[in-house]
């Protein structure tokens, strides 16, 4: 933007790529927003037919504004919603999707993975079956024409039409996946470690914190993991706490958990930082965690998707990577899901140790680097981080006689109180961390 030529290579042309991926070719804009705007009209007389004047009134407010945008810059907020138009498909067509350029490039000649197929397929199924009962509400009250319908993902047919093939790989398979195979399953039940599925006990639910806590300090002492399981997050949090006073070292793992705060909490588990983890449906499918020797499945003989023979048999085999691998259920009963989990993870257990003995195989544990962060947090977030895994509370605001300190002082004051204010707000104390905003922007005036 200095005005000089930086370079002279392709005879002095150079490409500038629009910055969002939905802008398109203006000279073509004109025909498909005079559609648009045809649309619009038909919609609006609609929904004042049905008496929605409100609606009819707020939809053509919001599009007519959008077009201008469209119009002068080429783009707007939520133009993707528009996408039917600009794509040239008929109402109700099924999208462009990543698949199509697989069939574009590859013809028929390409194979789809499925990990995890037991979840894998049934997100996909949902995802559009989500996605119009959210647009549902949207074009109901006015804020979306009924072209929003068509951005959205492939319903499950029309994504079966795209894949030529597949493979569905899982631990657990579900009954679609198997009625699909036509009998051509194929189990990979032997492990090249020689390690087999772990021993699976039962014990009462009475006395089960109690003994869960005994079972993870005789882990500790042999420098092992463990990993438990509830089945509520408010329940995951405060046995979190009790075995925290119990001189354990322990966090909990669950849905709230941002994201990348997951990987760091399931790498101090690793690294030692922490003795256990407890959580809900978290602990389950892709964890691979050496350390961990222990599993235990608090109230297994509760019945429902928590404690479902699929749940049961993935989270048991969170203890299948150590040599000694174990599992508790504490159940009053046997459920027939658990009945139906303890008879597989049997099965395979008996196949890996028969094979063990037939082919040689020694049993060794995974031994396995522990990666490097994948985000670095700068030192003032970390240092808030590791004060709420401590369980540290923001303190109440202090009085503050303003006119009585230095510019030095201030600005201590200033980076001591964004600490709380964020502390607060970590803790969800959102009271005290607005008060605490407003009396640092007292002191900055």
């Amino acid at each position: 933007m200095t005005g000089k030529i930086s370079s002279t290579e392709h005879n002095g042309n150079f490409m500038l790529y629009p910055a969002k991926h939905f802008m398109t070719d203006p000279t073509k804009n004109k025909p498909v927003l005079a559609q648009i705007r045809d649309d619009l009209q038909k919609r609006v007389k609609e929904l004042e037919n049905e008496g929605k004047t409100l609606e009819a009134h707020r939809l053509k407010q919001k599009v007519t504004y959008e077009l201008e945008m469209i119009e002068e810059v080429g783009y707007v907020k939520g133009i993707e919603n528009y996408s039917r138009y600009f794509d040239g498909r008929k109402p109700g067509e099924a999208p462009f999707s990543l698949l199509d350029y697989f069939k574009e490039a590859y013809g028929g000649d390409w194979l789809f993975v499925a990990d995890e197929s037991h979840i894998t397929f049934p997100q996909i199924r949902g995802m559009h079956a989500g996605d119009l009962s959210r647009k549902q509400t949207l074009v109901d009250y006015g804020f979306r024409l009924p072209a929003a319908f068509d951005n959205r993902p492939l319903t499950f047919p029309e994504f079966l039409r795209r894949v030529p093939r597949f493979v569905a790989a899982s631990a657990t398979p579900a009954e679609w996946e198997l009625s699909m195979s036509d009998e051509h399953v194929v189990e990979q039940l032997l492990r090249p470690t020689g390690i087999p599925d772990p021993e699976v006990e039962i014990r009462p639910i009475e006395g089960q914190v109690a003994d869960v806590i005994s079972e993870v300090k005789k882990r500790v002492k042999l420098g092992q993991r463990a990993l438990v399981t509830t089945l509520t997050k408010r329940t995951a949090e405060d046995l979190s706490e009790y075995m925290v006073e119990q001189e354990l070292k322990v966090h909990y793992l669950h849905s709230d958990v941002k994201t990348l705060d997951r990987t760091d909490i399931l790498d101090d588990l690793r690294s030692g930082k922490y003795d256990c983890l407890v959580g809900i449906n978290l602990l389950r499918e892709g964890l691979d965690l050496p350390e961990v020797s222990l599993v235990a499945i608090l109230d297994a003989d509760k019945e429902g998707f928590l404690r479902s023979d699929v749940t049961l048999i993935q989270t048991m085999g969170r203890a299948a990577r150590h040599m000694e691998g174990r599992v508790i259920l504490y159940a009053d009963r046997v459920t027939g899901s658990m009945q139906r989990a303890l008879d597989e993870v049997g099965r395979r257990r008996k196949y890996q140790i028969e094979m063990n003995k037939k082919l040689g195989i020694t049993p060794k544990s995974i031994v396995k680097p522990i990666r490097g962060k994948v985000v670095e947090r700068d030192p003032e977030e970390q240092e808030i981080w590791e004060l709420a895994k401590k369980g540290s509370k923001a303190r109440q605001l202090p009085d503050i006689d303003i006119a009585a300190l230095t510019p030095m002082d201030k600005k201590k004051l200033v980076k001591y109180l964004k600490r709380e204010m964020r502390l607060a707000a970590a803790d969800l104390n959102f009271e005290l961390a607005i008060q605490i905003r407003d009396k640092v922007k007292e002191i900055q005036k």
